[in-house]
């Protein structure tokens, strides 16, 4: 799929793929959601806790710019080549919380992240180097790959993972 190039195109695939998302949810009852090794060891509770803590991750960064502060990106103690580290770190961190818990935050981090892009103009999200700490980067391709490409990639590797556990 190409990265939108305008804020229409990235509020559209924004909500296209988290309406796919949801209605997948829709489908799963509390003990599928639980259930461990759908994704890797992950349920697909484990896998809504890694999508929050991205949006909150990239939420985190842009505040911090509005300070005038470069944070640690991706997190502290960890560089980009480490993202299997990292995502290792955020499931053991979120592995043990209530399932309604990680619904209700899953829920209200989608809301706050909607509201980053609709509130932020053109300039801001497609201006390469607008932001010191997305050093030459835009905006718009830290949200799209905290929100509707990681919807899509959670979607099909739980819908796949989900399937395979029916045939074993």
């Amino acid at each position: 799929m190409p990265r939108p190039t305008s804020k229409d195109q990235l509020l559209s695939e924004i909500q296209k793929e988290r309406g796919a998302l949801e209605e997948f949810l829709a489908t799963l009852t509390p003990e599928q959601m639980v259930q461990a090794n759908v994704l890797g060891e992950w349920s697909v509770k484990d896998v809504l806790a890694h999508l929050i803590e991205w949006e909150q991750m990239v939420l985190s960064w842009y505040k911090a710019g509005l300070r005038g502060k470069v944070p640690p990106i991706p997190a502290e103690g960890y560089n980009w080549g480490q993202l299997p580290a990292l995502n290792q770190h955020i499931y053991e961190k979120h592995r043990d919380r209530a399932l309604d818990d990680v619904l209700k935050q899953f829920r209200a981090s989608y809301r706050q992240m909607l509201k980053l892009a609709q509130g932020l103009s053109e300039k801001d999200l497609f201006t390469p180097g607008r932001y010191a700490w997305a050093n030459k980067n835009q905006l718009a391709a830290y949200i799209t790959s905290c929100t509707s490409s990681h919807y899509r990639w959670a979607r099909t590797g739980m819908r796949k993972g989900l399937r395979a556990t029916l045939f074993k």
